[in-house]
Formats: structure tokens, sequence, C-alpha cells
């Protein structure tokens, strides 16, 4: 098996890189995982039913807590930690085609990375959208309503019930991103999975689309996956040490 060395290699002479982020990228910012020993659904299950689409849908004290807990995540909203400023850095070196994230945090625009080349495939909490008309717009003024006192705030423009932008369980992917996804991953030379166990699907099976069509895949995560054994490089470490690592090899290629 090949070394971070190895990749850092692979990655300045490569044409198309292409990264999937997943939840260990952003624990370093205070963004809990969910399956972790520290997960939040480990520590608090009631978190996982909130994840639910029809149990948000069906009960209206649950709604109402999903709405209490976004806006007391946005008072206290992380900022970027190491292993995003190193994605960041590693577009700006022309080593990144695109970036796939499970992530709905948007720290990696945070960070620096271009919008255009991130695919939020499993949403976003920055936006709120409607169940009922697909009315999508900036989650603010949303919260700003929950904050004067609305508990479960309608839809401004038909009165339907509104959630967060983000895929819960049970709604369908955005095809158009996830075709943005995999497009991107069978043009690529290079795929890193970076700080994601690989079992949620259709997300998991990125990389065995990457393989199939020929590209080298490093895993780089905490804790092992379902790939270390097919995988050209696997790091098991805080990806908050890794990506740097990886990027400084890189950029002293260049």
């Amino acid at each position: 098996m090949a070394t971070l060395e190895q990749l850092a290699d692979w990655v300045a002479a490569a044409d198309s890189v292409v990264v999937l982020s997943g939840a260990g990228v952003s624990t370093a910012s205070g963004v809990p995982d969910f399956r972790g020993p520290n997960g939040l659904w480990t520590r608090d299950p009631k978190a996982e039913r909130l994840a639910h689409i029809d149990a948000y849908v069906s009960d209206p004290e649950l709604r109402r807590e999903a709405w209490r807990r976004r806006l007391s995540g946005a008072r206290r909203r992380p900022e970027p930690n190491e292993a995003h400023l190193a994605l960041a850095e590693l577009e700006r070196l022309g080593r990144l085609e695109r970036l796939v994230t499970q992530n709905v945090d948007g720290l990696h625009q945070d960070a620096g990375n271009d919008p255009e080349r991130v695919v939020e495939i499993h949403g976003t909490l920055r936006e709120a959208s409607c169940l009922d008309c697909g009315w999508r717009g900036p989650m603010a003024p949303v919260l700003a309503r929950v904050e004067a006192g609305e508990q479960d705030p309608p839809c401004d423009e038909c009165g339907g019930m509104l959630k967060s932008a983000t895929i819960s369980f049970g709604q369908a992917l955005d095809p158009a991103e996830l075709q943005r996804a995999h497009d991107a991953t069978i043009e690529a030379e290079i795929f890193i999975a970076v700080g994601s166990s690989l079992v949620v699907h259709p997300v998991a099976m990125l990389p065995r689309v990457a393989m199939d069509a020929g590209a080298r895949l490093a895993v780089l995560n905490g804790e092992p996956t379902g790939y270390d054994g097919e995988a050209h490089v696997v790091v098991h470490d805080d990806v908050s040490r890794t990506l740097p690592d990886l990027v400084a090899e890189v950029r002293r290629r260049l």
C-alpha cells in the first residue's frame, strides 16, 4: 500500500482530483459526527429521529424542537478547521477539480473553496426550503422569525411546511447534484475520501465508481472503512492533521 508521500506525488501530477468529505472533516470545528462514540445520535437518540422526514412531517412538537436546535446552532456558528483550510489550499494550487461533501455546515465555502466546485450532496443548513411549494431561500430570515416567537414558521409563499434545505432520511437526493458528483467521479484520476465512514448510500458508492473508472482511491479517516482493503492509500488519523500534511507535500512537488 502506498504512503501519504506517494499520494502527494499522484495528486501533484494528476489532471483531475476529486475529494469526498464526510463528518470527520468538521469534528475539529466542534460539529459532532453522527455515529461515532461521541456522535450526535450516540449521545442523543432523539436527534436521529429529527433526521427522518416522516417524523418531521407528522409530529408538530418534533418540528418545533428542530427549529429550536437550528436557532441554537446558528448562534454558535463554527469556524473552518485545518482540514477545511487544507482543501481550500488544494484548490488554490489547482489540484482540486471537485469537492463532494456529505456535510451540511457550509464550512468548505467559509474556508475558501469555490461554491461552484462544491457539491453539497446532502444539502445545506444555510438555506430553508418548503416541502409544499418548493420555495428555497436563506435560512437567516426564517430563524429571525423563530427568534421572534414563531415556533414552527410556515412558508411565506404558500403557508406550507418549512425545513432546512438538507436531505433527511426518507428524502431523495437532488438528482442534479448527484449527477454532478457522479460525472466528476468517473473523470477522476485520484479520488480521496476524507473523514467519511463510507456507509451512507448512494454516496458510499462513489469510491467504487471511481475505482471502476480507473482512479486511484485514498481513504483518510479516523476509523476503518469498508474500502480499506481495496484503497491504494489508507491513513487512520485525525484528518485535521493528515490533510495539511498531504497538501504541504503536494505544494513541495509543484
